[in-house]
């Protein structure tokens, strides 16, 4: 996943069994929360974090929201 300056553009390379897959999406509004931190060249990341990041969230986040516990009201 690559990220422009700007933040509002990202390129995502995938590849399957004859060649690579290229995803650009790019935002009409707003910025992608891509983290200010990382150091080195690349950062590995999981399934939820990647879909955070593509739903505007920061992938930096330590949990998700917490889960509802349901009651009964009678």
């Amino acid at each position: 996943v690559f990220c422009n300056r700007r933040r509002d553009k990202i390129k995502i390379l995938e590849w399957d069994t004859s060649g690579f897959w290229l995803h650009y999406k790019r935002l009409e509004k707003d910025k992608f929360r891509w983290p200010d931190e990382i150091r080195g060249t690349h950062v590995a990341i999981d399934e939820r974090s990647f879909r955070w990041l593509l739903d505007g969230l920061t992938i930096r986040e330590r949990a998700a929201h917490k889960p509802v516990q349901e009651r009964q009201i009678i």
